[in-house]
């Protein structure tokens, strides 16, 4: 498929030689366990890919981000979700970094990433029933110099691979009362512990464990304070980080729908009309996200844009359900039967629907915002 093509060109021409070293290997291989995918992303200078190139990184725009994220996710699915945790974690860090909040780290940690091939995990409050995505999952006290962390992040992607880890905690206050902030911690540091969690096959690959801190001492110079707008809204460290987020995790399930698609259109599977409109659904979910992309660089990052960034999601979540429906169908019980492949991949294009923000906590912030109001993710 001709964007399909594109979108391994971009990938190329940023980490020359990385899909054909995984396409050198078999995709059980790939999504399993110990998966070799991520080192393979690390040694192929995978973690600079957004970084600009003021930070010493590859500087790939985010339209370019998106073309690589899916080609990479066509190949080796893991790896493009575990990435996206990478790349969101360090658009906010550039984003700070750029900003009059900075102090100056954030310029030293971003050459450090992108010089060392360092990877970012995030600690945020996906995957916690009944709890917001914003709600920490870490709590603090107040220690000499910085603050005593403990809390747990699962499942925690690149869990067991990650050299610095991002995490929201709640500061405490005199009060009472806790002021939200971003803490960035090195996976070096004591009290850091990785336990076993994820235990579904799909997305094995992704290292997607808990992370467990135990009285782990973060300085007072690794925290990103962040607050809530009058409204309720998020701060524009918060809101780049979720807009980047949408794009990218919606890009690695494109990908991953566009393995099933391109394997309908390669052996003529169907009728002419059952390939036609398996593409142009595939290709509305990319145009989608291209949308988001452009607006993005087009420095359209408040709060606003990721009302829009977040319906380029879930329209993007809606068509693929669709597409990869299908092409399963259209490939057939053969192709099934014949390689874990097919089930695969359909298997796990199922997982954009488990990000957060979910439906169902959208709406009612989705409608207040319809009539003008701050979109406030809770």
């Amino acid at each position: 498929m001709h964007s399909l093509d594109a979108a391994r060109s971009t990938c190329e021409a940023f980490l020359p030689g990385l899909l054909g070293r995984l396409d050198d290997i078999p995709l059980t291989e790939l999504e399993r366990p110990g998966s070799p995918a991520i080192d393979l992303f690390r040694s192929h200078a995978g973690p600079g890919l957004v970084i600009p190139k003021t930070y010493a990184g590859a500087g790939a725009s985010p339209l370019q981000a998106l073309e690589a994220t899916r080609a990479l996710a066509a190949s080796a699915p893991s790896l493009a979700v575990a990435t996206t945790m990478h790349h969101f974690s360090v658009a906010t860090l550039f984003t700070l970094a750029d900003s009059l909040q900075s102090s100056g780290v954030e310029w030293a940690l971003l050459e450090g990433i992108s010089s060392q091939n360092l990877l970012v995990a995030s600690g945020f409050a996906e995957g916690r029933p009944g709890s917001g995505i914003l709600s920490p999952t870490m709590t603090a006290r107040a220690a000499d110099g910085g603050y005593t962390i403990n809390g747990a992040k699962k499942p925690c992607s690149l869990s067991r691979s990650m050299d610095l880890l991002t995490a929201s905690v709640a500061l405490p206050r005199e009060d009472g009362g806790g002021d939200m902030a971003v803490l960035l911690v090195p996976r070096a540091a004591e009290g850091i512990t990785v336990h076993p969690f994820w235990s579904s096959w799909a997305l094995a690959g992704a290292e997607s464990d808990e992370v467990r801190l135990t009285d782990v001492f973060v300085d007072e110079q690794q925290v990103m304070r962040t607050e809530l707008g009058d409204a309720g809204e998020l701060d524009e460290l918060q809101t780049v980080g979720f807009i980047w987020f949408a794009l990218l995790i919606s890009a690695s399930y494109v990908g991953i729908a566009s393995a099933l698609v391109e394997r309908v259109v390669a052996r003529g599977r169907g009728s002419d009309s059952d390939r036609a409109r398996l593409v142009a659904r595939l290709e509305s979910a990319m145009l989608l996200l291209e949308g988001t992309a452009r607006m993005i660089m087009d420095g359209e990052t408040g709060n606003v844009a990721l009302g829009k960034a977040l319906l380029a999601r879930f329209g993007c979540q809606d068509a693929l359900g669709e597409t990869v429906r299908q092409a399963v169908e259209a490939l057939g019980g053969m192709a099934f039967i014949e390689s874990s492949d097919v089930a695969y991949l359909a298997a796990s294009s199922h997982g954009l629907s488990f990000h957060p923000p979910s439906r169902a906590s959208f709406v009612g912030p989705f409608l207040e915002h319809v009539e003008g109001r701050p979109l406030r993710l809770s």
